[in-house]
């Protein structure tokens, strides 16, 4: 399997692998959503089945639920577990103040409460994800169905006062209907091309009636893990400033050799 994994997909392996290793016996984690992500709860089920990891998982969508009870995981309500130790998510974007686009799978609403419920989150991402300023990729932007399109002018209306470089806002879709989230909402996708000021852009679209929560996630994130393709990983911590180069994870061409299909 490993020769038919591209180098972006081995450097998603490699961040998720050196992150789902931070997890300690005994914590509460909350489990992100998306392809980084699912590496990620690939590699803590591993452990789960081989070290007798015992953790409680607090899944932010519906789909990385199912995977976790089936790699044995325990999975819990955010209600349930209370407070969690950790969370571990991808992301779309990320700069060098580690701000965050996310809900490129639609599932941001969920992954920023449960973030922001947790004492420390750490993205796991490729270096591809790094961008100098918010924007390439489409910010999303969760809406009620009733009256979305009233929301969309209007959103549309309060980004010609913003530091951006485009206002178009379109519907997801999902084949020939709009995407429904785990919420029962839509999500418009605002192509801003830039983002100048993503903090004051996170707040005013969240005063439009009719939006539910955008995808700016801003300074919720405490570190980056990042993944390259021979298996190198970066991690950088914005709490402290630190930044740490490891060497190949496994000794380096055995880093995906446990791959499974």
């Amino acid at each position: 399997m490993t020769g038919d994994l591209s180098p972006i997909d081995k450097a998603k392996y490699a961040a998720a692998r050196r992150a789902a290793d931070m997890v300690q016996d005994g914590m509460r984690v909350g489990l992100g959503t998306g392809s980084t992500a699912a590496w990620m709860v690939r590699r803590l089920g591993e452990r789960v089945q081989d070290e007798g990891l015992r953790i409680k998982g607090v899944p932010t969508s519906t789909r990385t639920a199912q995977l976790a009870r089936e790699l044995g995981i325990e999975v819990v309500s955010l209600d349930q577990a209370g407070w969690l130790d950790l969370t571990i998510d991808g992301a779309d974007e990320f700069d060098g103040d580690l701000n965050l686009i996310k809900g490129g799978g639609g599932a941001h609403l969920q992954e920023k409460i449960v973030a922001t419920a947790s004492d420390q989150m750490i993205v796991i991402a490729d270096a591809g994800k790094e961008v100098e300023t918010l924007g390439a990729f489409p910010l999303p932007v969760e809406v009620i169905p009733f009256g979305w399109q009233t929301t969309r002018t209007l959103i549309q209306e309060a980004l010609d006062t913003m530091d951006v470089l485009g206002t178009s806002a379109t519907l997801r879709m999902n084949g020939e209907a709009p995407f429904v989230t785990d919420e029962g909402n839509h999500i418009l996708d605002l192509r801003l091309q830039r983002i100048g000021n993503p903090r004051q852009t996170a707040l005013v679209l969240n005063q439009v009636p009719g939006v539910v929560e955008n995808g700016l996630f801003i300074d919720i994130c405490d570190k980056v893990v990042i993944g390259h393709g021979d298996g190198r990983v970066e991690l950088r911590d914005i709490n402290d400033g630190t930044f740490e180069l490891d060497q190949l994870v496994d000794g380096g061409e055995n880093l995906f050799s446990d791959l499974a299909d």
